[in-house]
C-alpha cells in the first residue's frame, strides 16, 4: 500500500491495523500483548508521519516499527524477572543505612557511660586487639582482672543496648516513641 499526499493518512493506518495484528499476535503469541505492541506503533507512526515519506510502502514503514518495538521490548524485558509476589525484591531490597549510624551513637552514648576501668579494657580488648596478656601488661593488673573487666563490661553494655534474647526494634515508631 503506497501513500500519496492526496490520501488520507489517518484512513491508511486503520486499513492496515488487521494486518499489523495478525502481525503482533505472530511476534508475540499473546492476544492482548499483541494488541498493545499495535496500539503503540500506531502512536509511533502518528507521532512521526512527518517522516513517512509519501509515496513509499506504509505497511512496511508500519511493520518496521512494530517489528522494532517489540525488539526493544524483548531486549529490555530479558532484564527483568517478574516477581509478582515481591519475593525478589524482598531479598534484594537494603536496610536504610540511618540505622548503622543510630546504632553507632547509641554504642558511643553506652560505652561513655562504662566505667573507666571497664571501658579501658574493653577497647584494648575489642577495638585494639591486644591480648588479655598484652592488656593487662598495660594497665598493670592480673589477666584474671582483665577478663573480669572485659565480661563485666560486654555485660553492662549488653544491658544499655538492650541486646541478647530480645531484638531492637529501630523502626521509625519506635524510635521516636522512645524519644
Amino acid at each position: 500500500m503506497t501513500i500519496t499526499p492526496s490520501d488520507d493518512f489517518p484512513q491508511q493506518l486503520a486499513a492496515t491495523v488487521p494486518n499489523l495484528r495478525a502481525f503482533a499476535r505472530s511476534l508475540c503469541g499473546n492476544v492482548h500483548h499483541a494488541d498493545d505492541l499495535v496500539q503503540e506503533t500506531l502512536v509511533k507512526a502518528w507521532k512521526h508521519r512527518a517522516s513517512f515519506q509519501p509515496g513509499t510502502h506504509l505497511k512496511a514503514w508500519l511493520f518496521t516499527i512494530l517489528r522494532n518495538s517489540f525488539l526493544s521490548e524483548k531486549r529490555s524485558r530479558k532484564l527483568e524477572v517478574e516477581d509478582a509476589e515481591g519475593t525478589f525484591a524482598a531479598r534484594m531490597s537494603v536496610e536504610g543505612e540511618q540505622n548503622g549510624h543510630m546504632d553507632l551513637l547509641d554504642f558511643a552514648k553506652a560505652l561513655d557511660l562504662l566505667a573507666a576501668d571497664q571501658r579501658e579494657a574493653l577497647i584494648l580488648i575489642g577495638a585494639e586487639g591486644f591480648s588479655y596478656e598484652e592488656a593487662a601488661q598495660l594497665c598493670g593488673c592480673a589477666v584474671g582482672t582483665i577478663k573480669s573487666r572485659v565480661s563485666r563490661a560486654r555485660s553492662r553494655l549488653e544491658e544499655l543496648l538492650q541486646v541478647g534474647d530480645e531484638k531492637v526494634d529501630r523502626t521509625p515508631s519506635s524510635v521516636e516513641a522512645g524519644s
